[in-house]
C-alpha cells in the first residue's frame, strides 16, 4: 500500500509541475547581436533590442545586467502580454579606441529565464 502511495505522489508531482512549465512567456528577438561597425571616439552609441512575446503568458523582465560598466541598459518595465512587442535599449560609451564586444544578460520570468544580447564594433 505504502509503495502505491508512493507511485501515486510521484505522478501527481510530475503533472503538477509539468502543468506550471507549459504556460510560460517566451521572447522572440529580431535579432541578438548588433554590429555598430566603425563609431567614432567619445560618442555614445544606442540600439534597440527589439521582442515579440511569442509565449501564452505575460513577459516580466526582472533586470538587464551589463558586463561593464561603460554600458547602460533601459527596458521594458510593464508586463508584455503574448503577441505584444517590447524593447531593451542599450547603450555604449565609446571612451577607448578599441574593438570591443560586450554582453547584456536578461533576467525574466520566461521559459527560458536568462537570456544574453551583445554588441560588437570599433572605436576609432
Amino acid at each position: 500500500m505504502k509503495k502505491y502511495i508512493a507511485i501515486l505522489a510521484v505522478i501527481i508531482s510530475f503533472i503538477g509541475f509539468t502543468s506550471m512549465q507549459a504556460g510560460q512567456g517566451e521572447f522572440k528577438f529580431e535579432k541578438e547581436t548588433h554590429d555598430f561597425g566603425k563609431i567614432p571616439a567619445g560618442t555614445p552609441v544606442s540600439y534597440n533590442f527589439k521582442f515579440s512575446n511569442t509565449g501564452s503568458e505575460p513577459i516580466i523582465i526582472s533586470n538587464v545586467v551589463p558586463t561593464c560598466g561603460c554600458s547602460v541598459a533601459e527596458f521594458t518595465k510593464t508586463p508584455i502580454k503574448p503577441g505584444e512587442t517590447g524593447t531593451i535599449k542599450v547603450t555604449y560609451n565609446a571612451a577607448a579606441k578599441a574593438p570591443f564586444t560586450k554582453s547584456f544578460t536578461v533576467q525574466s520570468n520566461t521559459k527560458t529565464p536568462v537570456k544574453t544580447l551583445y554588441i560588437k564594433g570599433i572605436v576609432e
